[in-house]
């Protein structure tokens, strides 16, 4: 009886590395509320709750960046467009120190579902313009939607407008490609929930040990399946607002460091995932 593992999909990273790392992390802003609301109902204007939110550009993505330039990683900034028309110095302190800036619709409590096909079309527009501007030119290639809430337009429209990438998706642990009316498009799925801190703020009220004990927990199998012959990817997605808070700072620490001790790791921002998969897409 053979050993060998039953996944279907045949993949390998650039340099044959036995796991993909990104570290995403979402810059946020909100029009009436944030993720963490205690008394107005969705959709009223909660001056606290929006509070919240500007913790991520007054503290959190301060802190977070530090512990990246720690670990000498680039990550992948999911951008609000309002927020970036507030912070445009944040932004594009960003892109200069070679992180990669995405779209993220433009506020974060407004959703793509919501909205008619010309509506989304125009929006995904108007974010891409402000983000190559405050970047200095650098057009973003990928995008998610606000709560991953993409329509069944987003990919074609994204396609349409230059975009390689989407991550409004959580069907599987690698990427993959569509064919769309642009050409092809890929999908970087969101591969484990447990790896996103908003489990660990908004969902269950957990000890940060316990997203430390995921996190090592996911690593250490998607590891071993790349031992096996058979690459996964494993993305931490950390909210500036959120994970930006002293409280996690250490845990992040920990889980990076954890990532450190194995050998065979791609290093990666979500943009070279999504380039290597059309490169292995286009070899067959």
């Amino acid at each position: 009886m053979s050993n060998r593992p039953r996944f279907p999909r045949q993949w390998d990273w650039p340099g044959k590395q036995k796991i993909a790392f990104t570290v995403g992390i979402p810059f946020e802003a909100f029009e009436k509320q944030s993720q963490v609301n205690f008394v107005a109902s969705r959709g009223q204007l909660d001056r606290f709750s929006l509070s919240y939110g500007d913790y991520g550009w007054k503290a959190g993505i301060w802190r977070l960046m530090n512990i990246l330039d720690e670990f000498e990683l680039k990550s992948s900034i999911s951008a609000n467009g309002l927020a970036a028309e507030r912070n445009p110095d944040i932004v594009r302190m960003f892109a200069q120190d070679g992180h990669e800036v995405l779209g993220h619709g433009w506020a974060n409590d407004v959703y793509a579902k919501d909205a008619t096909p010309e509506e989304e079309r125009q929006e995904i527009k108007r974010c891409t313009d402000l983000l190559t501007k405050v970047t200095g030119g650098i057009r973003p290639v990928g995008w998610t939607s606000p709560g991953s809430s993409g329509s069944e337009m987003t990919n074609e429209l994204l396609a349409e407008q230059g975009y390689i990438w989407v991550g409004d998706d959580a069907s599987d642990d690698l990427p993959f490609v569509q064919q769309t009316k642009a050409g092809p498009f890929v999908t970087l799925p969101r591969t484990n929930i447990f790896t996103n801190d908003i489990a660990a703020w908004i969902f269950p009220a957990n000890p940060t040990s316990v997203f430390l004990e995921n996190f090592k927990e996911t690593f250490d199998q998607l590891y071993r399946e790349g031992e096996e012959g058979c690459p996964k990817w494993l993305s931490i997605t950390l909210h500036s607002h959120m994970a930006g808070r002293p409280t996690m700072s250490n845990t992040i620490r920990r889980c990076l460091d954890y990532v450190r001790q194995h050998d065979g790791v791609y290093y990666a921002r979500s943009r070279d995932v999504a380039e290597w998969a059309l490169r292995r897409d286009a070899r067959g």
